[in-house]
Protein backbone atom coordinates (compact mmCIF):
# COMPACT_ATOMS: atom_id res chain seq x y z
CA UNK A 1 0.00 0.00 0.00
CA UNK A 2 1.27 3.44 -0.74
CA UNK A 3 2.31 5.64 1.91
CA UNK A 4 2.77 2.50 4.46
CA UNK A 5 5.53 2.35 6.66
CA UNK A 6 7.78 -0.64 6.88
CA UNK A 7 8.91 -1.75 10.16
CA UNK A 8 12.29 -3.80 10.27
CA UNK A 9 11.10 -7.89 11.05
CA UNK A 10 12.26 -9.87 13.84
CA UNK A 11 12.22 -13.20 13.55
CA UNK A 12 11.05 -14.96 16.57
CA UNK A 13 7.66 -16.32 18.37
CA UNK A 14 6.29 -15.48 21.81
CA UNK A 15 3.05 -15.92 24.34
CA UNK A 16 2.56 -12.83 26.06
CA UNK A 17 1.65 -14.39 29.66
CA UNK A 18 -0.54 -11.03 31.55
CA UNK A 19 -4.02 -9.38 31.60
CA UNK A 20 -5.70 -9.05 28.13
CA UNK A 21 -4.27 -6.18 26.10
CA UNK A 22 -7.80 -4.98 25.94
CA UNK A 23 -8.40 -4.77 29.93
CA UNK A 24 -8.52 -1.41 31.74
CA UNK A 25 -5.35 -2.19 34.07
CA UNK A 26 -1.92 -1.52 34.03
CA UNK A 27 -1.07 -4.33 32.96
CA UNK A 28 -3.43 -4.68 30.38
CA UNK A 29 -1.99 -1.28 29.11
CA UNK A 30 1.81 -2.56 28.91
CA UNK A 31 0.62 -5.90 27.39
CA UNK A 32 -1.48 -3.57 24.72
CA UNK A 33 1.73 -1.77 24.02
CA UNK A 34 3.92 -5.36 23.57
CA UNK A 35 1.28 -6.93 21.28
CA UNK A 36 0.90 -4.19 19.25
CA UNK A 37 4.79 -3.91 18.77
CA UNK A 38 5.23 -7.58 18.12
CA UNK A 39 3.16 -7.64 15.78
CA UNK A 40 4.38 -4.38 13.53
CA UNK A 41 7.70 -6.04 13.61
CA UNK A 42 6.74 -10.09 12.28
CA UNK A 43 6.67 -11.72 15.68
CA UNK A 44 4.02 -14.35 15.66
CA UNK A 45 2.48 -13.10 18.68
CA UNK A 46 -0.41 -15.14 21.01
CA UNK A 47 -1.92 -13.50 24.22
CA UNK A 48 -2.23 -15.87 27.56
CA UNK A 49 -4.56 -14.16 29.27
CA UNK A 50 -4.67 -14.57 33.33
CA UNK A 51 -7.59 -11.84 33.32
CA UNK A 52 -10.08 -10.41 30.89
CA UNK A 53 -10.78 -13.19 28.52
CA UNK A 54 -12.75 -16.20 29.11
CA UNK A 55 -14.29 -19.14 27.89
CA UNK A 56 -13.02 -19.17 24.36
CA UNK A 57 -10.08 -18.81 22.13
CA UNK A 58 -10.37 -15.78 20.07
CA UNK A 59 -7.81 -13.22 17.61
CA UNK A 60 -6.79 -9.86 19.24
CA UNK A 61 -7.09 -7.31 16.58
CA UNK A 62 -4.13 -4.47 16.29
CA UNK A 63 -3.36 -2.22 13.37
CA UNK A 64 -0.77 -4.10 12.14
CA UNK A 65 -2.65 -7.76 12.08
CA UNK A 66 -3.94 -10.33 14.73
CA UNK A 67 -2.57 -12.35 17.67
CA UNK A 68 -3.76 -15.76 19.09
CA UNK A 69 -5.81 -14.73 22.56
CA UNK A 70 -6.16 -17.86 24.61
CA UNK A 71 -8.56 -17.45 28.01
CA UNK A 72 -7.68 -17.89 31.45
CA UNK A 73 -6.92 -21.54 33.24
CA UNK A 74 -8.59 -22.88 36.09
CA UNK A 75 -5.96 -21.59 38.60
CA UNK A 76 -6.18 -18.32 40.03
CA UNK A 77 -3.03 -17.48 38.17
CA UNK A 78 -3.84 -19.57 35.15
CA UNK A 79 -0.31 -21.28 35.27
CA UNK A 80 -2.25 -24.53 34.24
CA UNK A 81 -2.44 -23.84 30.93
CA UNK A 82 0.22 -21.61 30.12
CA UNK A 83 2.47 -24.19 28.37
CA UNK A 84 -0.31 -26.16 27.08
CA UNK A 85 -1.24 -22.66 24.96
CA UNK A 86 2.12 -21.74 24.20
CA UNK A 87 3.04 -25.16 22.81
CA UNK A 88 -0.18 -25.04 20.75
CA UNK A 89 0.86 -21.51 19.61
CA UNK A 90 3.75 -23.63 18.40
CA UNK A 91 2.72 -25.68 16.24
CA UNK A 92 1.89 -23.03 13.97
CA UNK A 93 5.60 -21.85 13.38
CA UNK A 94 7.71 -24.38 14.87
CA UNK A 95 10.94 -23.55 12.76
CA UNK A 96 10.94 -20.24 15.12
CA UNK A 97 13.24 -19.38 18.25
CA UNK A 98 10.28 -18.78 21.02
CA UNK A 99 9.94 -17.99 24.24
CA UNK A 100 7.07 -17.64 26.70
CA UNK A 101 6.56 -14.28 28.40
CA UNK A 102 5.20 -13.38 31.46
CA UNK A 103 4.38 -9.39 32.64
CA UNK A 104 2.87 -10.33 36.39
CA UNK A 105 4.33 -11.00 39.87
CA UNK A 106 6.22 -14.05 39.37
CA UNK A 107 5.70 -15.50 42.84
CA UNK A 108 3.07 -16.67 41.87
CA UNK A 109 4.04 -19.24 39.61
CA UNK A 110 4.94 -21.88 42.97
CA UNK A 111 3.45 -24.79 40.39
CA UNK A 112 5.23 -24.06 37.34
CA UNK A 113 7.97 -26.28 36.55
CA UNK A 114 8.60 -27.00 32.89
CA UNK A 115 11.49 -25.54 31.45
CA UNK A 116 10.34 -23.68 28.30
CA UNK A 117 12.71 -20.29 27.21
CA UNK A 118 10.77 -17.80 29.54
CA UNK A 119 11.58 -13.96 29.56
CA UNK A 120 10.15 -12.34 32.78
CA UNK A 121 9.54 -9.14 32.78
CA UNK A 122 9.45 -8.65 36.36
CA UNK A 123 8.21 -5.73 39.24
CA UNK A 124 10.06 -6.13 42.26
CA UNK A 125 8.16 -3.81 44.39
CA UNK A 126 9.60 -4.59 47.71
CA UNK A 127 12.72 -3.16 49.63
CA UNK A 128 14.30 -6.36 49.61
CA UNK A 129 13.94 -9.47 46.94
CA UNK A 130 11.38 -11.72 47.88
CA UNK A 131 13.04 -15.56 47.88
CA UNK A 132 9.71 -17.40 46.00
CA UNK A 133 10.87 -14.45 43.18
CA UNK A 134 14.73 -14.71 43.76
CA UNK A 135 13.87 -18.80 43.41
CA UNK A 136 12.25 -18.22 39.52
CA UNK A 137 14.16 -15.81 38.72
CA UNK A 138 17.43 -17.98 39.04
CA UNK A 139 15.52 -20.71 36.85
CA UNK A 140 18.17 -21.56 34.24
CA UNK A 141 15.14 -21.03 31.47
CA UNK A 142 13.94 -17.53 32.85
CA UNK A 143 15.24 -14.43 31.55
CA UNK A 144 14.60 -11.59 33.58
CA UNK A 145 13.87 -7.95 32.73
CA UNK A 146 13.88 -5.26 35.16
CA UNK A 147 11.00 -2.91 35.14
CA UNK A 148 12.68 -0.27 37.00
CA UNK A 149 16.43 0.48 37.98
CA UNK A 150 15.84 -0.76 41.54
CA UNK A 151 14.43 -4.03 40.56
CA UNK A 152 18.07 -4.04 38.48
CA UNK A 153 19.90 -3.07 40.91
CA UNK A 154 18.54 -5.44 43.83
CA UNK A 155 18.78 -8.69 41.26
CA UNK A 156 22.35 -7.72 40.99
CA UNK A 157 23.03 -7.88 44.43
CA UNK A 158 21.58 -11.52 44.60
CA UNK A 159 23.76 -12.52 41.87
CA UNK A 160 20.92 -13.01 39.05
CA UNK A 161 21.76 -11.09 35.42
CA UNK A 162 19.27 -9.05 33.92
CA UNK A 163 18.65 -6.15 31.44
CA UNK A 164 16.62 -2.84 32.61
CA UNK A 165 13.72 -2.03 30.48
CA UNK A 166 10.88 0.15 31.50
CA UNK A 167 7.08 0.67 31.29
CA UNK A 168 5.92 3.05 28.78
CA UNK A 169 3.40 5.41 27.69
CA UNK A 170 1.89 7.16 24.91
CA UNK A 171 3.06 10.82 25.38
CA UNK A 172 0.87 11.76 22.28
CA UNK A 173 -2.33 10.62 24.13
CA UNK A 174 -0.89 11.67 28.14
CA UNK A 175 0.04 15.51 27.82
CA UNK A 176 -1.14 18.95 28.63
CA UNK A 177 -5.33 18.06 28.14
CA UNK A 178 -7.48 21.44 29.31
CA UNK A 179 -10.77 19.23 28.34
CA UNK A 180 -12.21 16.11 29.62
CA UNK A 181 -15.08 14.83 27.01
CA UNK A 182 -18.63 14.44 28.34
CA UNK A 183 -21.24 11.71 27.70
CA UNK A 184 -22.53 13.97 24.48
CA UNK A 185 -19.21 13.89 22.60
CA UNK A 186 -19.10 17.88 24.11
CA UNK A 187 -15.70 18.87 25.92
CA UNK A 188 -15.82 20.66 28.99
CA UNK A 189 -12.79 22.27 30.97
CA UNK A 190 -12.23 20.24 33.75
CA UNK A 191 -11.87 21.65 36.78
CA UNK A 192 -15.74 22.94 35.94
CA UNK A 193 -16.21 19.58 35.22
CA UNK A 194 -15.52 18.60 38.86
CA UNK A 195 -17.11 21.97 40.02
CA UNK A 196 -13.20 22.44 41.15
CA UNK A 197 -12.10 26.36 41.20
CA UNK A 198 -8.79 27.63 39.50
CA UNK A 199 -7.69 28.96 43.08
CA UNK A 200 -8.03 25.39 45.04
CA UNK A 201 -5.04 23.11 45.27
CA UNK A 202 -5.82 19.71 43.51
CA UNK A 203 -5.12 16.55 45.00
CA UNK A 204 -5.17 13.73 42.86
CA UNK A 205 -4.79 10.03 43.74
CA UNK A 206 -4.57 7.46 40.97
CA UNK A 207 -4.39 3.82 42.80
CA UNK A 208 -6.51 0.66 42.28
CA UNK A 209 -8.60 0.19 45.60
CA UNK A 210 -7.22 -3.81 45.68
CA UNK A 211 -5.56 -5.54 48.89
CA UNK A 212 -5.84 -8.57 50.73
CA UNK A 213 -8.01 -7.24 53.20
CA UNK A 214 -5.70 -5.97 55.90
CA UNK A 215 -2.29 -4.46 54.06
CA UNK A 216 -3.20 -2.32 51.21
CA UNK A 217 -0.07 -1.76 48.83
CA UNK A 218 -1.17 1.80 47.70
CA UNK A 219 -1.34 3.37 51.35
CA UNK A 220 -4.60 4.86 51.59
CA UNK A 221 -4.51 5.19 55.14
CA UNK A 222 -1.44 6.80 55.44
CA UNK A 223 -2.27 9.19 52.76
CA UNK A 224 -5.61 9.57 53.31
CA UNK A 225 -4.83 10.70 57.33
CA UNK A 226 -2.37 12.90 55.88
CA UNK A 227 -4.79 14.82 53.71
CA UNK A 228 -6.95 14.70 56.35
CA UNK A 229 -4.43 16.99 58.79
CA UNK A 230 -2.81 18.99 55.49
CA UNK A 231 -6.96 19.65 55.04
CA UNK A 232 -6.80 21.31 58.77
CA UNK A 233 -3.94 23.77 57.70
CA UNK A 234 -4.70 24.50 54.18
CA UNK A 235 -8.73 24.07 53.23
CA UNK A 236 -8.29 25.70 49.87
CA UNK A 237 -7.97 22.11 49.15
CA UNK A 238 -9.80 18.97 47.29
CA UNK A 239 -9.02 15.87 46.97
CA UNK A 240 -9.45 13.42 43.61
CA UNK A 241 -9.86 9.89 44.50
CA UNK A 242 -9.63 7.90 41.05
CA UNK A 243 -10.74 4.30 42.57
CA UNK A 244 -13.61 2.61 43.27
CA UNK A 245 -14.31 3.65 47.07
CA UNK A 246 -15.79 -0.09 47.50
CA UNK A 247 -13.79 -2.82 48.82
CA UNK A 248 -14.98 -5.15 45.88
CA UNK A 249 -11.59 -6.65 45.46
CA UNK A 250 -10.21 -6.89 49.34
CA UNK A 251 -9.52 -3.13 49.22
CA UNK A 252 -10.38 -0.76 52.38
CA UNK A 253 -13.94 0.82 52.21
CA UNK A 254 -12.80 4.51 51.34
CA UNK A 255 -15.75 5.87 52.18
CA UNK A 256 -15.97 4.64 56.00
CA UNK A 257 -12.22 5.62 56.06
CA UNK A 258 -12.66 9.19 55.38
CA UNK A 259 -15.50 9.78 57.56
CA UNK A 260 -13.75 8.16 60.32
CA UNK A 261 -10.97 10.91 59.23
CA UNK A 262 -13.65 13.95 59.56
CA UNK A 263 -12.69 14.81 56.07
CA UNK A 264 -15.80 16.57 54.76
CA UNK A 265 -17.63 15.30 51.73
CA UNK A 266 -17.55 18.43 49.88
CA UNK A 267 -13.54 18.04 49.80
CA UNK A 268 -13.65 14.97 47.88
CA UNK A 269 -14.88 13.14 44.33
CA UNK A 270 -14.33 10.10 43.26
CA UNK A 271 -14.33 8.82 40.05
CA UNK A 272 -17.16 7.80 38.50
CA UNK A 273 -18.11 3.82 39.41
CA UNK A 274 -19.71 3.30 36.34
CA UNK A 275 -17.13 4.83 33.66
CA UNK A 276 -14.66 3.02 35.67
CA UNK A 277 -16.69 -0.34 35.12
CA UNK A 278 -16.58 0.60 30.92
CA UNK A 279 -13.28 2.26 31.78
CA UNK A 280 -11.97 5.82 31.44
CA UNK A 281 -10.27 6.97 28.31
CA UNK A 282 -6.77 7.63 28.50
CA UNK A 283 -7.18 11.14 26.82
CA UNK A 284 -9.74 11.96 29.96
CA UNK A 285 -7.47 10.28 32.17
CA UNK A 286 -5.01 12.95 30.70
CA UNK A 287 -7.24 16.11 31.23
CA UNK A 288 -7.57 15.00 35.37
CA UNK A 289 -3.30 14.56 35.74
CA UNK A 290 -3.37 18.29 33.52
CA UNK A 291 -6.10 20.16 35.87
CA UNK A 292 -4.63 18.88 38.82
CA UNK A 293 -1.60 20.12 41.12
CA UNK A 294 -0.19 17.43 42.24
CA UNK A 295 -0.49 13.36 41.99
CA UNK A 296 -0.28 11.96 45.95
CA UNK A 297 1.44 8.53 44.84
CA UNK A 298 3.40 7.33 47.96
CA UNK A 299 2.80 3.50 48.37
CA UNK A 300 4.27 0.33 50.81
CA UNK A 301 6.29 -0.44 47.56
CA UNK A 302 6.02 -0.22 43.66
CA UNK A 303 7.37 -2.38 40.86
CA UNK A 304 6.92 0.05 38.16
CA UNK A 305 4.19 2.93 38.81
CA UNK A 306 2.99 3.93 35.40
CA UNK A 307 0.43 7.08 37.01
CA UNK A 308 3.36 8.58 38.05
CA UNK A 309 4.71 8.91 34.63
CA UNK A 310 1.30 9.85 33.25
CA UNK A 311 1.22 12.40 35.52
CA UNK A 312 4.20 13.77 34.75
CA UNK A 313 3.76 13.72 31.09
CA UNK A 314 0.73 16.03 31.54
CA UNK A 315 2.86 18.26 32.88
CA UNK A 316 1.73 17.13 36.73
CA UNK A 317 4.29 17.00 39.30
CA UNK A 318 4.49 13.75 41.79
CA UNK A 319 4.53 12.74 45.86
CA UNK A 320 6.21 9.57 45.62
CA UNK A 321 7.59 7.17 47.62
CA UNK A 322 11.67 7.13 48.36
CA UNK A 323 12.10 3.51 48.12
CA UNK A 324 11.60 0.47 45.47
CA UNK A 325 10.97 1.89 41.91
CA UNK A 326 9.20 5.36 43.13
CA UNK A 327 12.77 7.44 43.33
CA UNK A 328 13.45 6.75 39.91
CA UNK A 329 10.55 7.84 38.30
CA UNK A 330 10.36 11.44 40.45
CA UNK A 331 11.16 14.27 38.43
CA UNK A 332 13.81 16.48 39.84
CA UNK A 333 10.34 19.08 41.08
CA UNK A 334 8.87 16.48 42.21
CA UNK A 335 9.03 15.43 46.10
CA UNK A 336 10.07 11.93 47.82
CA UNK A 337 8.73 11.24 51.01
CA UNK A 338 10.31 9.13 53.81
CA UNK A 339 9.16 5.65 55.45
CA UNK A 340 9.52 2.63 57.94
CA UNK A 341 10.22 -0.85 57.43
CA UNK A 342 6.97 -3.10 57.43
CA UNK A 343 7.70 -6.81 57.47
CA UNK A 344 5.47 -8.69 54.55
CA UNK A 345 4.93 -12.34 56.26
CA UNK A 346 3.09 -13.84 53.19
CA UNK A 347 6.33 -13.05 50.71
CA UNK A 348 9.06 -13.07 53.45
CA UNK A 349 10.71 -9.85 52.49
CA UNK A 350 10.42 -5.99 53.50
CA UNK A 351 7.94 -3.21 52.35
CA UNK A 352 8.05 0.11 53.72
CA UNK A 353 5.42 2.37 55.08
CA UNK A 354 5.17 5.86 53.84
CA UNK A 355 5.55 8.32 57.37
CA UNK A 356 2.22 10.02 57.45
CA UNK A 357 4.43 13.87 58.52
CA UNK A 358 6.50 13.14 55.63
CA UNK A 359 3.81 13.13 53.44
CA UNK A 360 2.30 16.13 55.01
CA UNK A 361 5.63 18.28 54.18
CA UNK A 362 5.65 17.11 50.44
CA UNK A 363 1.90 18.50 50.48
CA UNK A 364 2.68 21.77 52.14
CA UNK A 365 6.22 22.32 49.92
CA UNK A 366 3.78 21.02 46.78
CA UNK A 367 1.14 23.73 48.19
CA UNK A 368 3.69 26.64 48.37
CA UNK A 369 5.68 25.73 45.10
CA UNK A 370 4.70 27.51 41.89
CA UNK A 371 1.57 25.50 40.23
CA UNK A 372 0.59 25.02 36.33
CA UNK A 373 1.99 22.79 33.69
CA UNK A 374 5.89 21.42 34.82
CA UNK A 375 7.95 21.43 31.44
CA UNK A 376 10.58 19.84 33.46
CA UNK A 377 7.94 16.87 34.51
CA UNK A 378 7.07 16.40 30.93
CA UNK A 379 10.65 16.42 29.73
CA UNK A 380 11.39 13.71 32.22
CA UNK A 381 8.14 11.17 31.33
CA UNK A 382 9.23 11.63 27.46
CA UNK A 383 11.63 9.49 28.11
CA UNK A 384 9.40 6.79 28.69
CA UNK A 385 7.39 7.23 25.15
CA UNK A 386 6.01 4.05 24.41
CA UNK A 387 8.57 4.27 20.93
CA UNK A 388 11.73 5.28 22.50
CA UNK A 389 11.68 2.29 24.64
CA UNK A 390 11.00 0.41 21.83
CA UNK A 391 13.50 1.51 19.73
CA UNK A 392 16.30 1.89 22.03
CA UNK A 393 15.16 -0.98 24.64
CA UNK A 394 12.97 -3.86 23.28
CA UNK A 395 14.23 -4.18 19.51
CA UNK A 396 18.00 -4.46 20.96
CA UNK A 397 17.09 -7.27 23.22
CA UNK A 398 14.58 -9.34 20.92
CA UNK A 399 16.46 -9.25 18.27
CA UNK A 400 19.85 -10.68 20.87
CA UNK A 401 17.14 -13.05 22.20
CA UNK A 402 16.09 -14.77 19.43
CA UNK A 403 19.59 -14.82 17.74
CA UNK A 404 20.86 -16.82 20.24
CA UNK A 405 17.78 -19.33 20.73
Amino acid sequence: MVGMATYEKIKGLISLASNSPWAPTGYGMQANHLVDHFVRHGIRTAVLSNYGQEGHISEYRTKHGNAMHYPKGLTPYSEDVFTLYHNEHRKLAPELPHALMTLYDVWVYKKWKDTIPVISWVPLDHITLPPDVAEWLKRENVTPVAMAPHGQRQMAAAGIDSVYIPHAIDTNIFKKTPKVTLPDGSKMATREMLEIDEDTFLVTMVAANKANGLVHRKAYSENLTALAMFLTEYPNTHIYLHTDPAPFTGGFDLGVMLKSLGIPADKVTIANRDKLRIGYSQEDLAAIYTASDVLLAPSYGEGFGVPQIEAQAAGCRVIGSSWAAAPDLVAEDGWLVEGQPFWDQPQKAWFQIPHVPSIVKALEEAYKAERGFSATARKFALDFDVEKVWEESWMPFLKDYFAKA
